[in-house]
This record gives C-alpha cells, sequence and structure tokens, in this order.
C-alpha cells in the first residue's frame, strides 16, 4: 500500500518594513535550513492573512504590527527534505512601534532576527522569498 501524495502547504511570510530595510532571520529548520527567510508560518484554519501575519509576527519575533497588506501569492516546489509545496501569501506590515526591538522567541526555528537593507540581502534566501525577489517584487510602497 503507498503512502498518498504530499498536499500544498499554505502559509503567509510578511515583509516586515523600516526604511529600505528587511526583517529576516535564517531558519533552523529542516525545511530551508540555513537560508534567510521572512518572519512568517502555516495559515490556521479560520484565520484570514493579516490575522495569520500578525501571529505570526508575534509569535517569532515578539513585535506588534500595524495591519497587513497583502502582496504577492508564490508556488513553490521543494524536494528537499521532503517533496513540499508551499503557497505563501506574501504580506507588507509595518511596527506598531518603530521603537521595537526583534527577539528571537523560536530559537529552535531561527538564529535571530536582524534588518537587512533590500538591495544588499544576505544568502542563501529562502526559495519562497528568492522566488519572490527573481520576479521582481519590491515589498516597498510606491513614493
Amino acid at each position: 500500500m503507498s503512502s498518498p501524495p504530499p498536499k500544498p502547504v499554505v502559509g503567509v511570510g510578511v515583509f516586515l518594513l523600516k526604511g529600505n530595510k528587511v526583517l529576516l532571520g535564517r531558519r533552523r529548520t529542516a525545511v530551508g535550513y540555513g537560508t534567510f527567510a521572512l518572519p512568517g508560518g502555516h495559515l490556521e484554519f479560520g484565520e484570514t492573512f493579516s490575522e495569520c501575519a500578525a501571529r505570526e509576527v508575534r509569535e517569532e519575533t515578539g513585535l506588534e504590527i500595524n495591519g497587513a497588506e497583502f502582496l504577492r501569492v508564490t508556488n513553490t516546489v521543494l524536494s528537499q527534505p521532503k517533496p513540499t509545496q508551499l503557497i505563501a501569501i506574501l504580506m507588507r506590515a509595518s511596527l506598531a512601534d518603530a521603537d521595537q526591538a526583534a527577539i528571537n522567541a523560536e530559537p529552535d526555528k531561527c538564529d535571530g532576527w536582524d534588518w537587512y537593507d533590500w538591495d544588499h540581502l544576505p544568502t542563501p534566501l529562502f526559495p519562497v522569498l528568492e522566488a519572490a525577489v527573481l520576479q521582481g517584487l519590491n515589498p516597498f510602497p510606491p513614493k
């Protein structure tokens, strides 16, 4: 008897912006280990994208955000460590208080958070973020 094929996973990634910088953390989980990623995570049943964005940012970084605005959906298939199809809802948000500092609330999942200049992003990027960047996504609002 064979196992059923994997099902797509829906997640929300949040571009937290400060000046020309974006908040990224280096992943410690099996999927995307060692890559730099946005705060975010799995969409829970019944949640709106904005609710998921606020919850995940709070759980991972301790930061509070002002709403979240939809930017794009990505569809990324990864082969390692196991076949995974990630449907990522990418959102943009600002800090509720610009003086807040990110904490590493999940050290088993992330090495820590830091602000990176959009024009000089660290590498390697998490595949979902890398795909969005290669597609020309600019998370900053038009001036």
